[in-house]
């Protein structure tokens, strides 16, 4: 059957590509065998033959589960169902009737090892009841093992949103058929403990989001050169060691040729410094990137130094400083791609300058900035995510938290403008250089500072060489 490892659904488009599979003859019955069977090899690795309480809902989530504890009966596992209530779709039921174990009602005892959620899955967009809420709780805290099968109840689909408060957390998420948003956002994604996708068949849809996944690169070609593989200048301000950092990071990006853009700013060795004035170097045709914005300050000389690079016809990232200090004036005459970089507070910043109202979701959000500035937006944080002007999302997968100090963003920043400067389009350099920041950081010793993980990214680059 088709596998797609890195398509992200919504609720509603899960909704079309199973239609689809049913159109193309696959019974909703025989789906959710797929589904169920195909979680239950999970679950019963990570029960190693202990006692397994599955907790079963109304819908065809719930279905799911009967399914699973068959699956885990016929091998010989201990198992047993608790029913929240009583099957109401065609399928749950019969899922129920092919399940030849004993289903117990809520309010059995049912201490065990593994507790595999499907009271609710994808399609919740209301608490759960109060009663659902005790229950769920009162299995959890019973079973030291736990696994939510597509996505732990109590979550909404698209947006990572908890609909209760004091839900469990789980130590799997079973995504069933495809990824979802909630997979990869916060403050759902922390509940989730790790992350495993059963396939079940579905096609790829054109319009889906994907989840960033481990690029391929290629080594220079023969006859390459330093600007052949991209000039990228980094412009420096008020506090140049964020820009040498970012600097840093890029050189181990794949760009050929990094020059550090900074009036009387000082450097490594190995990284060329080139002090005459921005306006002047920027004359230079071979430019293929710039970024502009770490360490730049938000005085008179930064508006004017981000207004310079801006008003070149190169594409550019902008991070940090600019960022606050990008307005819709910088950007009424550009033709070049730019990708921005922004944290939440940042984000805020411009939304406000770009008049937009800040509702709905990160995606939402993230997707909104995109249109209305014409740039690829890499909205980063703990859930991290990409969006294009032209619609597409990628998710990021959870990085270590300890990326959690300072300077990280600037070599992160480093690392897409490095990616954009060796040719590669804006959207797929925002992708790769997410995934090499990441990598880099689950390479790099912790506790680590944002220079030692700079020195990483060479390393993570050297990892996905084709």
């Amino acid at each position: 059957m088709p596998h797609t490892p890195d398509q992200v659904l919504t609720a509603a488009q899960m909704r079309d590509a199973e239609q689809a599979l049913i159109a193309k003859g696959v019974s909703v019955d025989e789906l959710m065998q797929r589904a169920g069977r195909g979680a239950a090899e999970w679950i019963w690795r990570i029960s190693g033959g202990r006692a397994v309480t599955v907790l079963c809902g109304p819908g065809n989530n719930g279905g799911d589960g009967y399914v699973i504890a068959e699956a885990i009966r016929q091998r010989g596992g201990s198992v047993r169902v608790i029913a929240a209530s009583e099957p109401k779709t065609a399928a749950a039921r019969t899922a129920r009737s092919l399940y030849a174990g004993e289903v117990l009602g809520r309010d059995a005892d049912a201490t065990g090892d593994v507790l595999v959620d499907c009271l609710f899955g994808t399609g919740l967009t209301r608490p759960l009841e109060a009663y659902d809420l005790a229950l769920l709780n009162r299995l959890a805290a019973e079973h030291p093992r736990r696994v939510a099968v597509d996505l732990p109840s109590g979550v909404h689909a698209d947006n990572g949103m908890t609909l209760n408060d004091g839900l469990p957390d789980w130590h799997l998420t079973l995504a069933l058929g495809a990824w979802k948003p909630a997979h990869f956002l916060l403050p759902a994604a922390r509940t989730m403990g790790a992350l495993r996708l059963v396939p079940i068949g579905v096609d790829v849809l054109p319009e889906a989001g994907r989840m960033i996944g481990r690029p391929r690169l290629a080594a220079p070609a023969c006859d390459a050169h330093k600007y052949t593989r991209g000039l990228l200048g980094v412009v420096a301000g008020a506090m140049p060691g964020a820009a040498v950092l970012a600097a840093r990071a890029a050189q181990g990006a794949g760009a050929g040729y990094v020059k550090l853009l900074g009036e009387g700013q000082g450097g490594p060795a190995d990284l060329v410094i080139d002090n005459q004035p921005l306006a002047e170097v920027l004359t230079d045709s071979r430019f293929a990137a710039l970024l502009i914005g770490p360490g730049l300050g938000r005085d008179a000389t930064a508006r004017e130094r981000l207004a310079i690079a801006l008003s070149e016809p190169i594409p550019a990232v902008v991070d940090a400083d600019a960022l606050v200090l990008l307005a819709p004036r910088h950007l009424a005459e550009r033709k070049a791609s730019l990708i921005a970089t922004p944290h939440d507070g940042e984000l805020f910043a411009l939304e406000r300058a770009f008049g937009l109202d800040g509702s709905g979701s990160k995606v939402v959000r993230a997707e909104a900035l995109a249109r209305a500035a014409g740039m690829v937006v890499v909205a980063k944080g703990a859930d991290s995510l990409v969006a294009a002007p032209d619609g597409r999302v990628a998710y990021v997968p959870r990085a270590t938290s300890w990326l959690s100090t300072a300077g990280t963003g600037d070599v992160l920043a480093g690392a897409i403008a490095s990616r954009l400067a060796n040719g590669a389009d804006p959207f797929a350099a925002a992708c790769q250089g997410v995934w090499l920041h990441g990598e880099a950081a689950r390479r790099t010793p912790v506790p680590f500072t944002a220079g030692q993980l700079a020195e990483r990214i060479a390393t993570a680059f050297a990892e996905v060489l084709s």
